[in-house]
């Protein structure tokens, strides 16, 4: 069943804040009155994973600069996240906050545990500051994601939020032309 267009279900749990380097509880209140991204993946001491969090990283003070707040998410707890963000050199540079899952709550609300592995799926998802899923993309476990195409996205969201009556096309990028259902573009695109 999807969740766009559906609130994020409540939720409180521990997380490792790899910006100020200091445990946090987090909440789906957290998530709104801004942008959030969530990201799912399986396990930390992994091999995608890393690479995915630092790319992520990469694109944070982009992110940040949208009014997005970027949070991590695996079934792993806050402890280990810590430990990770200690000794890994990809992990190592990550500011934003990991939150830990053990109880596998979020993950299963988000519709993205493996329930045979326990472990979260590659599952992204882009909320709005109502806590609104507004995109959301799920990749198998060997296919790692491109943080870069977030950008794009929630330009676009926040665009449409902000535009009412227009949607943005494939490709549109920031400045770009943009559309106005009605009548007269039946048949016409």
């Amino acid at each position: 069943m999807s969740l766009i267009g559906k609130e994020i279900q409540p939720f409180k749990t521990s997380a490792y804040n790899a910006g100020s380097g200091e445990f946090i509880e987090v909440t789906e209140e957290n998530m709104k009155g801004q942008w959030s991204v969530v990201c799912f993946y399986p396990a930390d001491f992994t091999f995608v994973c890393p690479t995915e969090l630092e790319d992520l990283q990469k694109q944070y003070a982009t992110l940040k600069n949208l009014g997005v707040e970027v949070y991590s998410v695996s079934t792993d707890t806050h402890f280990t996240h810590k430990a990770w963000h200690d000794h890994s050199d990809a992990i190592s540079t990550i500011e934003y906050v990991m939150i830990g899952d053990p109880s596998q709550r979020i993950t299963r609300s988000f519709d993205v545990l493996d329930e045979e592995a326990g472990l979260a799926q590659r599952g992204t998802f882009i909320i709005d500051p109502e806590g609104i899923v507004q995109a959301a993309e799920i990749n198998a476990d060997g296919i790692g994601r491109d943080a870069s195409t977030l950008v794009g996205k929630i330009k676009a969201a926040q665009y449409v939020r902000n535009n009412p009556g227009e949607v943005c096309p494939a490709k549109w990028e920031e400045g770009g032309a943009t559309l106005k259902p009605s009548l007269d573009l039946v048949g016409k695109i």
